[in-house]
């Protein structure tokens, strides 16, 4: 069954009229890769920008079942609409956390691989990917392969971070890791700018398994970048209150707010988020707790449809990464121009990264900076100031949050796209995969 309805990503821009499609079954999803309108696979729809649209879309929501488990390893196989949602609610009793996790449970695994997710263990454990084992890929002509490391290699890696665009994934094998309790034990600590927060990082991120900063993207002068760092390691039995630990793997339900309207446009505007960035900053405390793993990795996640506060026209979340070598430089001139132009955010987020492997994977060893902008005039023009600015100091922007970057940028940032668009020719000649994102980078031969 075919369903006419508008779509978008969660940034809410753009949007578009597609034909949705929903298979039940792995079994039709070779027969729908083979028509010859092109496609592309869709999860839970929370990529920022365009990479899940297309006028045809499949949507995986419904091949969701777990398939196997291997309680000795950690090993999980399950089709690519499982979502994380589904895999904490089910594992985390038995004492299993994913090894990785984004900033949001509300995602798919298959959508996790296409776009190699990170969280805040990327500096010590590597993203998403480094825990894929294998997975299983409808090509264009129908065939369902293998893929792994050492069985069809270079298929495996252009799809790693491939934004969907080498075929539809239906099965994936990766290792979750054993846990104690529900609980992360956290620090909070606070930077009067960003080179207090770069050398935070640096002091304590060998001790903790988890790491990220809000930072205060309009604070200007001596205290240009302050940030709020939330450090933090999954809790110990013997670290909970006595009633934590009658029952540690388990949490009460928790309710969760709703936006019920879709605010004016101007509602967050300059002057509101300084107001609220000087209050956040001044009100948080430093100091030692216990957080359940809710609280700690997917605050927003309690406030449904928070998308909605950057009124109808939508947002860009504007995600960078630097080089270790010249983070400094670039993150201070990515602050100082948001500060100067009055560009704010009040959920802008800092984050350490490892290296990673991934012809199109975003990570890269050094710091990210994420900035959500409500769409308005002059915001294309100010973002490509900011891809100057990631471009001179050796950058790159993230595919998943993306919805305007240039493919000459694209080209630049990204040094193996060739090898990447080497294998999509091989196994998609005709680019049967194809979203609004590849078309308007031109990711294709």
């Amino acid at each position: 069954m075919v369903v006419q309805s508008s779509v978008s990503g969660w940034g809410r821009y753009p949007s578009i009229d597609a034909n949705l499609e929903r298979p039940e079954k792995l079994a039709t999803v070779a027969s729908l890769a083979q028509t010859p309108e092109k496609i592309i696979a869709r999860g839970k729809g929370r990529s920022y920008g365009d990479a899940a649209l297309n006028s045809r879309i499949l949507l995986t929501e419904r091949l969701n079942r777990m398939l196997a488990f291997n309680p000795e390893t950690g090993v999980l196989r399950c089709e690519a609409g499982v979502t994380f949602q589904e895999i904490l609610e089910i594992f985390i009793p038995r004492g299993w956390f994913p090894s990785v996790t984004p900033g949001t449970k509300f995602i798919s695994v298959g959508g996790a691989v296409a776009c190699d997710v990170h969280g805040k263990n990327h500096h010590r454990e590597g993203g998403f990917s480094s825990f894929v084992r294998s997975f299983s890929l409808v090509l264009a002509n129908g065939d369902r392969i293998p893929c792994s490391r050492t069985e069809n290699p270079e298929l495996f890696w252009a799809t790693i971070g491939g934004m969907g665009l080498t075929g539809i994934m239906t099965e994936v094998e990766f290792s979750l890791q054993p846990i104690e309790t529900a609980y992360i034990r956290c620090r909070t600590l606070k930077a009067d700018n960003l080179e207090a927060a770069l050398e935070r990082f640096e002091q304590y991120d060998a001790q903790y398994q988890y790491s990220v900063a809000w930072i205060d993207c309009l604070a200007r002068g001596n205290a240009l970048g302050r940030s709020v760092l939330m450090l933090g390691n999954h809790a110990t039995v013997s670290q909970l209150s006595p009633p934590q630990q009658a029952n540690p793997l388990y949490l009460p339900p928790k309710p969760r707010r709703r936006v019920p309207l879709t605010p004016p446009a101007g509602l967050l505007n300059r002057y509101t988020m300084q107001a609220f960035n000087s209050l956040y900053y001044h009100l948080k405390r430093e100091g030692e707790c216990i957080q359940d793993y809710d609280t700690f990795f997917y605050p927003l996640d309690f406030v449904e449809d928070w998308n909605k506060l950057y009124g109808k026209p939508g947002f860009i979340q504007y995600q960078c990464v630097f080089p270790l070598e010249t983070s400094r430089q670039g993150l201070t001139r990515i602050l100082e121009l948001c500060s100067k132009q009055g560009w704010g955010s009040f959920l802008a987020v800092l984050k350490r990264l490892g290296s990673q492997e991934g012809w199109l994977s975003f990570p890269m060893a050094g710091y990210t900076l994420a900035l959500d902008m409500a769409v308005k005039p002059g915001l294309w023009e100010f973002l490509d100031q900011l891809d100057k600015v990631v471009l001179e100091y050796g950058g790159r922007v993230y595919l998943a949050k993306d919805a305007r970057l240039s493919a000459e940028a694209l080209r630049l940032m990204y040094p193996q796209l060739p090898q990447w668009l080497a294998v999509k020719s091989q196994v998609d000649p005709h680019n049967q995969f194809s979203s609004v994102l590849s078309q308007r980078l031109q990711l294709h031969l």
